[in-house]
């Protein structure tokens, strides 16, 4: 699985076998990314996608010192699952 940026549709994408299996869209607000919503295809459910999408976007924004606004229910629920992806986000 490969979680890339595709910044011309304003969203990451998880790639399952060269597929394009789900994504996070976000919106830009005053600078900040706001992750808006989480996707994954009906053929990926069940197999650890949107988990993996999730840490894969996480991680990146991590690792370029990003801050980002979160209002995804599933993003949310995540993140409080897995605190240390706390300190990316910032109040929406």
């Amino acid at each position: 699985m490969l979680v890339e940026e595709n910044p011309a549709r304003r969203r990451f994408e998880i790639l399952v076998d060269d597929a394009l299996a789900g994504f996070v869209a976000y919106q830009i607000q005053s600078g900040t990314k706001v992750l808006v919503h989480t996707e994954v295809d009906e053929a990926f459910e069940g197999k650890g996608v949107g988990s993996a999408l999730a840490r894969g976007t996480l991680d990146q924004l991590r690792d370029r010192g990003e801050l980002v606004a979160v209002t995804c229910p599933f993003l949310l629920t995540f993140i409080e699952r897995h605190p240390e992806y706390a300190a990316v986000v910032v109040d929406a």
